[in-house]
C-alpha cells in the first residue's frame, strides 16, 4: 500500500532555480539522521556546488524557463531548514499499515496485466527503432505500431509534423493535424489541454511555442512524469537549434517545416527516449558520479584544473553517462538538464571514438539564445572514457584540443592513468557492500549537490523485463511523492515480489527496495543503517571539493 504524512515546508524555492550556495556547510553531523538541513545531507558538497539547485520534475514543469531569476546564496540564507530525525521518521512510517490493500493489488494486478497485453511481437532491436531507417519503414497502420506502449509527437503550431518515435512523419501528418486542432479547440474557449486518460491510455500535451509536444502511453508514469519527458525532448530541439533561432524562423514562416533544419539529429532524440526510459538520472533530475577513491578523484580534477583555456567554461570526464569529474568557471553553474543532453549527445554516436570532435550546442537551461562549442573526444580508444571541453569561442579547436593534451600529460607525469584505468574496471557497486540482509537496492539523491547514488542492479531483478519493473516501481513512488497537488514525504509500499520506502525531504531523497519477507519495522531500521553508510563512503560516491577555474 502507499500511505503518506505531509511534506514539511522547509528552504523551497519557486519552480526549484535557484544559484548554490559557495558557502562551506557550518557542521555535518556524524550522524546523518539527527537533524539534517540541506547542505548538511550525504553527498552535499563542502566546499560550492556543481550544478543549478534543482528540486525534480518541479523545475522541468515551471511554466517558462525565464520567469524566475536565480536567487542568490543570500538569500536563501534567511530560510528555516527542515529538521528530521530518526525518531520522527519512525513515527511516521509506524503509523502506515503493512496490510496489502486493494490499492497496492490493483497497481500490480495493472502492471502485470500491462506487460502481459502489451507485449511487443517485435525484437528488441526493432522496437527500440534506432535505426531510422527501421522506423520509417513502420507502417503506421498496423498493429504492431499501435502496440507500442508509448508514441511522442512533435509539431509545429501550423500543425506540422516535427518529429515521431516510430513511424514516418509524413504518414502521421493527419494524425498531429488532428492533435494541433484539439489544442487549438481549447485555446479558443480560453483554455488549454493537458491531458486526455481513456481506456488506459495517457495522451499528454505540452505547449511550448511554436512548438507542441504529445505523448500517448500505457505506462505506469504519472501525467507529470510524461510531461517531464516532453521536456527534455524539447530542450534537446533547442539543444540543436537554439530557442531564438526557433523562434525567428516560425515568425518569418509559420508553416515551415522544421524536419528541414533537424535532419540528421532523429537518432539523438530516439537516444534520449531510450536512456529515458533505463536511466533513473531524468527521473531524479540528478547526475550519477563513479565510485571512486576521493584522493584519486581529487587529482583527476586537479589536472582538469590546470589545463585551462581562456574560453573554457566547463570540462567534463564522464565514464559510460557516470560523472568522473566536472570543472567549471568560478562564476557559472551547470544544470542537471544540460548535462544530461550533453551525455545523450556523446551516447548517440560512435563517430565520437574516431577522433576529436568540434560541434556547437546550446545549453538552453544554461543559455537557450546560443551556441557553445563542444570538444568531444575519448582518451583511450578502447575505453569508455570521454572528455568533454565545452568553449564560448568557435575558432579556438586548437587551443582546447591542446587543452587535453595538457590533461593527459599531467595524469601520466602524477602516474595516475593507470590507477583511472584500474577504478574504471568496477564502474558499480553491489548493494551487498551495505550490510543489511533484505535490502536488494536503493537510489539516495542529494538536493545540495544535484548527485545521486545507487549500486547496481543485481539478482532478482536480472532480466531487462525485470529492471524495468523495478524501475516503473521507483516511477510510481516518485510520482506519488512529487504530486503537485497532493505531496507525500513518507511512503511505505508493499507488494507479492518487494517492499519499497520512499522518504522526501527539503535535504536528500530516499528511495529503497526490500525483500517481501521483511518487516516494516526492520525497514525504517534499515534506513538509518543505510544513511550511515552513505555518509561514510560519502567521498567515493560524491564529488564533495569540485574544482573551478
Amino acid at each position: 500500500m502507499a500511505a503518506d504524512v505531509y511534506k514539511k515546508k522547509g528552504w523551497e524555492v519557486p519552480n526549484g532555480s535557484l544559484v548554490p550556495t559557495d558557502v562551506q556547510p557550518m557542521e555535518r553531523s556524524e550522524s546523518p539522521t539527527s537533524g539534517l538541513a540541506q547542505g548538511t545531507e550525504p553527498g552535499a558538497g563542502q566546499e560550492g556546488a556543481i550544478f543549478v539547485h534543482t528540486r525534480s520534475y518541479e523545475d522541468l514543469t515551471s511554466p517558462e524557463d525565464g520567469d524566475v531569476a536565480p536567487r542568490s546564496p543570500e538569500e536563501g540564507r534567511g530560510d528555516q531548514p527542515d529538521q528530521t530525525s530518526m525518531e520522527q521518521i519512525s513515527k511516521d512510517f509506524s503509523e502506515l499499515s503493512t496490510q496489502l490493500t486493494g490499492m497496492a493489488l490493483d497497481l500490480e494486478e495493472e502492471m502485470r496485466l500491462s506487460q502481459e497485453d502489451n507485449m511487443d511481437p517485435l525484437p528488441q532491436t526493432a522496437r527500440r527503432d534506432s535505426a531510422r531507417s527501421e522506423k520509417e519503414e513502420e507502417d503506421v497502420t498496423m498493429e504492431a505500431w499501435r502496440m507500442h506502449q508509448k508514441h511522442v509527437f512533435v509539431l509545429s503550431e501550423a500543425g506540422k509534423p516535427v518529429y515521431s518515435r516510430y513511424g514516418s512523419e509524413e504518414a502521421l501528418s493527419s494524425t498531429m493535424g488532428v492533435m494541433m486542432a484539439l489544442v487549438s479547440f481549447l485555446e479558443a474557449e480560453k483554455n488549454a489541454i493537458r491531458s486526455i486518460h481513456a481506456d488506459g491510455y495517457k495522451v499528454v500535451f505540452v505547449r511550448r511555442s511554436p512548438l507542441v509536444l504529445v505523448a500517448m502511453a500505457r505506462t505506469r508514469q504519472s501525467e507529470q512524469e510524461i510531461a517531464q519527458e516532453l521536456l527534455y525532448i524539447y530542450y534537446q530541439i533547442l539543444s540543436l537549434v537554439t530557442w531564438t533561432q526557433l523562434n525567428r524562423i516560425f515568425q518569418q514562416k509559420q508553416n515551415y517545416d522544421l524536419r528541414r533544419l533537424l535532419a540528421g539529429s532523429e537518432r539523438i532524440t530516439d537516444n534520449l527516449l531510450d536512456l529515458m526510459a533505463r536511466d533513473p538520472s531524468f527521473l531524479m533530475g540528478a547526475a550519477r558520479c563513479l565510485p571512486m577513491a576521493a584522493g584519486l578523484r581529487d587529482t583527476v580534477s586537479t589536472c582538469l584544473q590546470q589545463a585551462k583555456a581562456k574560453s573554457l567554461v566547463f570540462s567534463i570526464l564522464l565514464f559510460r553517462n557516470q560523472l568522473v569529474s566536472l570543472v567549471r568557471r568560478k562564476d557559472q553553474f551547470l544544470h542537471p538538464i544540460d548535462l544530461h543532453l550533453l551525455f545523450n549527445l556523446i551516447s548517440s554516436s560512435s563517430s565520437f571514438r574516431e577522433g576529436e570532435a568540434w560541434t556547437p550546442i546550446c545549453l538552453p537551461k544554461f543559455n537557450s539564445s546560443g551556441f557553445f562549442h563542444a570538444h568531444i573526444s575519448y582518451l583511450e580508444q578502447d575505453t569508455d572514457l570521454c572528455l568533454l571541453l565545452v568553449s564560448t569561442d568557435r575558432e579556438d579547436f586548437f587551443t582546447i584540443s591542446d587543452c587535453k593534451r595538457r590533461f593527459q600529460e599531467r595524469l601520466r607525469k602524477r602516474g595516475m592513468s593507470h590507477a583511472v584505468q584500474e577504478a574504471l574496471r568496477i564502474p558499480f557497486y553491489s548493494v551487498s557492500q551495505v550490510g543489511i540482509p533484505d535490502l536488494r537496492h536503493f537510489i539516495y539523491k542529494s538536493k545540495s549537490s544535484g548527485l545521486f547514488t545507487s549500486p547496481e542492479i543485481e539478482a532478482p531483478y536480472v532480466s531487462e523485463e525485470e529492471k524495468q519493473r523495478l524501475l516503473e516501481l521507483y516511477q510510481y513512488l516518485h510520482s506519488r511523492a512529487h504530486n503537485s497537488s497532493r505531496p507525500l514525504k513518507n511512503i511505505y509500499f508493499t507488494g507479492p515480489s518487494e517492499n519499497l520506502l520512499a522518504w522526501v525531504t527539503s535535504a536528500f531523497e530516499l528511495y529503497v527496495c526490500y525483500s517481501p519477507l521483511g518487516t516494516k519495522a526492520a525497514a525504517v531500521s534499515a534506513v538509518n543503517k543505510l544513511m550511515k553508510w552513505i555518509r561514510r563512503e560519502e567521498d567515493r560516491l560524491f564529488i564533495l571539493t569540485p574544482q573551478t577555474y
